[in-house]
């Protein structure tokens, strides 16, 4: 099996069967975000205790790349600092250019390396961790 067929089936996998979908209790960090180009919507749901992202989830409608990114990056973050997530989205958006990362003991996000030949799919990636960001500005100046 070539990697981009496996890439594939990675992502294929996160948008048929997405991990953290829903949403969490009164109290959670919430942000909602659309790409309005394709479509996409996401609303990003983060409890953050003592700097810790302790819970993350997700719902929104688009394409299997937004949403499989969605889906990859909540699991990514959950039980990191605020610092260490935001160090993970710095790492995908250098994915995104083209640059080669190490996401260590989350693979999946390699996934979708493949998305930055395809200009127009960027934003389609990005929007999650667009999310996060702002999560973790909203969540930093809640301290």
């Amino acid at each position: 099996m070539q990697l981009d067929d496996l890439y594939r089936r990675v992502i294929m996998d996160h948008y048929k069967n997405p991990r953290n979908r829903g949403q969490l209790e009164d109290g959670a960090v919430t942000i909602e975000l659309n790409n309005p180009t394709c479509g996409d919507k996401i609303q990003l749901q983060m409890q953050v205790e003592d700097n810790i992202v302790k819970a993350a989830k997700f719902v929104g409608e688009g394409c299997s790349i937004s949403l499989s990114s969605a889906s990859m990056m909540t699991e990514a973050v959950k039980g990191h600092t605020l610092d260490e997530a935001l160090e993970m989205a710095e790492k995908f958006s250098s994915l995104m250019k083209g640059e080669e990362v190490d996401f260590g003991d989350y693979e999946d996000l390699e996934a979708l390396s493949g998305v930055n030949k395809f200009p127009a799919r960027i934003k389609c990636a990005t929007l999650a961790w667009n999310a996060l960001r702002k999560g973790i500005e909203q969540s930093e100046h809640k301290s």
